[in-house]
């Protein structure tokens, strides 16, 4: 037990330093802190000069709530959990492995490392996507996994920052399901991962902002704001009650396995969920209200 606080405190005080470094020094490329500013205001600028709804406000409904979420979910909760449960998570599961004289490398396939680069990220990328899709799945179809969704979907106006609204057990329990695959594989390179990183928020942001893109033949590629914005209708048919459009950054899986749905054009749809008036409107209560359920 000794060794598992160790590994938690060890967690926080290398992350406390990285988030510190990230502040201060802003000469490295794959710089989330200042990235996703940066993205974050080439999307909003988008929105001003392309809005969809152009009787939405620039500052949206719940905008600051969502710049606070977004900086809070990226940064702050990784301080706060996330880092020390995914090591002593990581930790403990090989704890129980080498019971039996295992390891995750045991499970490992192949490493990455011995392909060309390009090949390794692609196979990231589709992995994690892959995976993700699945898992969003599994956060409506299960009540209790439901609870928590149910802050993403509390959002009324989309804008780009509705993409990091999400409640702090959602990371925990993406990271959780995705960790055995990406073990599985092994080998990749934090650097290299942080390519497929912006490139997984720019579309992240952009599927959320108010704007009429679908991009044309590759809307069956890659999700999109048309998309998107029918994964937070508030009223579904009931053949697909359980919602619909589940892809983060790839359409891909939706199309292939049938879950996507694109009636019309939607851009004036009512968001949210039902019982949706009776939601806390606040961070605190927010995040508590699953908990309460």
């Amino acid at each position: 037990m000794e060794r598992y606080f160790d590994i938690i405190k060890k967690s926080y005080s290398g992350y406390w330093n990285y988030l510190k470094n990230e502040l201060v020094n802003i000469n490295h490329w794959d710089n989330y802190f200042y990235g996703l500013i940066a993205i974050s205001l080439v999307v909003w600028g988008l929105e001003i000069i392309f809005p969809w709804r152009k009787n939405q406000s620039v500052f949206r409904k719940d905008f600051w709530l969502d710049t606070f979420y977004m900086f809070f979910n990226f940064f702050l909760l990784n301080l706060i959990i996330l880092i020390a449960l995914s090591n002593t998570a990581a930790h403990f599961f090989n704890d129980i492995l080498s019971v039996v004289n295992l390891s995750i490398s045991s499970f490992q396939l192949f490493d990455v490392d011995q392909l060309p680069k390009a090949l390794g990220l692609f196979i990231f990328f589709i992995v994690s996507d892959f995976v993700q899709w699945n898992t969003h799945r599994l956060l409506h179809r299960f009540q209790f996994l439901w609870n928590f969704h149910k802050v993403h979907h509390s959002v009324k106006e989309m804008g780009f920052a509705a993409h990091l609204r999400y409640h702090w057990m959602e990371p925990v329990v993406y990271k959780s399901i995705l960790y055995i695959p990406l073990a599985i594989i092994g080998g990749f390179d934090a650097q290299d991962v942080a390519i497929v990183h912006f490139f997984n928020i720019t579309i992240g942001h952009l599927n959320h902002a108010n704007l009429g893109w679908d991009y044309g033949v590759l809307k069956y590629v890659f999700n999109n704001p048309k998309m998107h914005i029918w994964h937070h209708v508030k009223h579904l048919p009931k053949h697909v009650r359980y919602g619909v459009n589940y892809g983060l950054t790839l359409s891909l899986w939706d199309y292939i396995f049938k879950t996507n749905y694109i009636p019309h054009n939607g851009r004036d749809i009512e968001l949210g969920f039902e019982g949706d008036e009776n939601f806390p409107k606040d961070f605190l209560h927010q995040e508590i209200y699953p908990l309460k359920k």
